[in-house]
């Protein structure tokens, strides 16, 4: 071969021809040129960023939302009863508390003297207001709510002039489908709430307050506080008693003919000793995870 021949063969050809090829590719996997050599801007996934930012968001709702209401409850359940302390409600702040006669039944057409307001123990209707988390929309006649304590409910009462909608609300959903629990307005009430179980009562300004969910939790079937232990909060066709339109409340003052509150003479029921449930119709007895042992009362 002269000496002075082009060394470079065919093989030299076939690898400059790989590093073109090669320069290329890494060329258009970086993306394309836009004019003056600036590379284009890259796409942003802004639906994905969107939806991620919207699953944050309800994430911190929930949180908000929550998060207050699960720690509220555990700290009610402080407050729930037991052997050892059959009464909680004594280390809730605020609460009064009255010692009164049970089974002391009035007429229809009578009136109590009560010496509370709302009352919250002594004579009452020989019917009960239905109280399986009964929500009323107007005012009702608080000798029948005073019967519903009596079968263990708390009576949570508002004052419709000075309690904004809002808060309505608030209490509605503390009390709404909760069975042994009732709730009303109460026209002239001298605090914004005011909670009602047998011979306990507890007055408040917001429904924001832990109280209520203590309140509550400590006497709702408390049956070491009331007298008709396994008695029903159910409505009983025809007892003169209907949720959907039920005897108004009486703003006026009682007359001179309204029964005391020792019953001025009146018996009580008898049938009330007879023990849980004893004379309810099949199906309105207490369900399997409210029925509790025989104390003292029974079931008017």
């Amino acid at each position: 071969m002269p000496s002075g021949s082009d060394s470079r063969g065919p093989g030299k050809n076939s690898g400059a021809k790989s590093a073109k090829a090669i320069k290329a590719a890494k060329s258009k996997s970086g993306g394309a040129k836009a004019k003056g050599g600036v590379s284009a801007p890259r796409h942003i996934p802004w639906l994905t960023i969107g939806a991620s930012a919207a699953v944050l968001a309800l994430v911190a709702i929930l949180a908000v939302n929550l998060v207050p209401k699960y720690q509220a409850k555990e700290e009610a359940q402080r407050y729930a009863p037991s052997a050892e302390n059959p009464d909680p409600s004594v280390n809730i702040d605020g609460v009064l508390k009255i010692d009164y006669p049970a089974g002391i039944h009035i007429q229809p057409t009578q009136r109590v003297a009560y010496d509370q307001s709302p009352p919250f123990g002594g004579p009452h209707d020989a019917i009960w207001a239905t109280c399986t988390g009964t929500v009323y929309a107007n005012a009702i006649r608080t000798e029948n709510a005073v019967h519903s304590l009596e079968h263990g409910a708390v009576w949570v009462a508002y004052n419709p002039d000075t309690l904004s909608a809002e808060q309505v609300d608030t209490l509605q959903d503390k009390v709404d489908g909760q069975s042994y629990t009732l709730m009303s307005p109460y026209p002239g009430l001298d605090s914004p709430i005011s909670l009602q179980s047998w011979g306990h009562q507890l007055k408040l300004d917001s429904a924001d307050d832990e109280r209520i969910d203590q309140f509550i939790t400590a006497l709702r079937i408390n049956k070491n506080t009331y007298p008709e232990v396994g008695a029903s909060c159910s409505t009983i066709p025809g007892s003169g008693f209907d949720p959907d339109n039920p005897p108004p409340f009486d703003p006026s003052a009682p007359g001179t003919d309204a029964v005391p509150m020792d019953g001025g003479g009146i018996a009580p029921d008898q049938s009330e000793t007879g023990g849980a449930g004893a004379q309810l119709p099949s199906d309105l007895q207490l369900p399997s995870d409210l029925q509790q042992a025989p104390a003292e009362g029974g079931n008017g």
